[in-house]
């Protein structure tokens, strides 16, 4: 299996967090009897908040491309080469981040670039956040693929991600130094003394490293108070129309204090419902993989040599 099809399940995974993905508390169980969209939306949610993330592409990809995914990661994650200059940068990032103090080592040495950074920056910052803002609205506007429904609830969403980051200080001393101490703590956990040793992870032990690197990004967003795990929690999944193949459910939510919606389509595949834009995927990677490969013209024999 190429990479791009492992990407594709990362993208399932992003997706069921950006629609909200559920509204139940992280502490409740996993819930596997009922079958519907909403359902579908609840569990994917619910694992996401349990950092979960293979849970979460086994619920959003078919059983048998889940475990194409699953029999061929060694192999996808280690499709590109890595250099000696690779391993060496890994192995002292590592070491400095779980040497004994480590945040403290690390905040001293980044102190004076903070004071000048507000000093020279800070007031700027506003500028450059309108910059962006513009930029990624543009892009919303432009995109043929959005209903007008769906670019308002976008342009919404850019507007308040865009409000936290203007009123947040990402530079100020004590929250640096919260997402330092997280940031370590979470390197020790890794484990990881080498490249190669990461790259020969499999599958399984993959997602173990990869729930705990979520829930570290997920404190340290937290730090600047943008809870992840609240804004799942205000979802509220409504089936708009199921005829039993495929769906719509709307969703509401609340992000950063903002109330949004979007819009979801679903699929049915053997009695399991998918979302469509994964499930579309999929077949274009399956065309992709089964295509032969395109016929080589022959090379011309060489021309006779003209005759006198």
């Amino acid at each position: 299996m190429s990479m791009r099809l492992v990407r594709v399940a990362f993208v399932a995974l992003l997706a069921a967090a950006a629609a909200g993905c559920g509204n139940q508390q992280s502490s409740a169980p996993v819930a596997t009897s009922a079958n519907t969209p909403d359902a579908t939306i609840r569990k994917s949610a619910d694992l996401l908040k349990q950092n979960d993330i293979a849970g979460v592409m086994q619920n959003a990809l078919p059983p048998a491309e889940f475990e194409k995914v699953k029999a061929d990661w060694t192999k996808a994650n280690n499709e590109r080469p890595v250099t000696d200059e690779d391993r060496k940068k890994f192995e002292e990032t590592m070491a400095r981040l779980t040497a004994p103090d480590a945040d403290k080592t690390i905040y001293a040495e980044i102190e004076p670039q903070l004071k000048q950074f507000d000093a020279q920056y800070q007031q700027q910052i506003p500028m450059y956040v309108a910059m962006g803002q513009g930029w990624l609205t543009g892009m919303v506007q432009q995109n043929k693929d959005l209903s007008d429904a769906d670019k308002q609830q976008a342009v919404a969403a850019i507007n308040a991600l865009a409000a936290w980051v203007q009123k947040t200080r990402f530079t100020d001393a004590e929250s640096v130094k919260k997402v330092l101490a997280i940031t370590t703590k979470t390197a020790r956990d890794l484990n990881l003394k080498s490249l190669d040793e990461a790259r020969a992870l499999t599958f399984d032990q993959s997602m173990q490293k990869a729930r705990v690197a979520l829930g570290a990004f997920k404190e340290a967003l937290a730090v600047y108070g943008f809870s992840v795990d609240k804004t799942l929690d205000s979802v509220k999944p409504e089936v708009l129309s199921n005829d039993g193949k495929t769906a719509s459910v709307k969703v509401s939510y609340t992000l950063l204090d903002t109330p949004l919606t979007a819009t979801t389509q679903m699929v049915n595949v053997d009695g399991r419902w998918y979302g469509k834009d994964t499930i579309e995927k999929l077949k274009e990677q399956q065309q992709h993989d089964a295509a032969p490969d395109k016929a080589v013209p022959a090379e011309a024999p060489p021309a006779s040599p003209d005759k006198t």
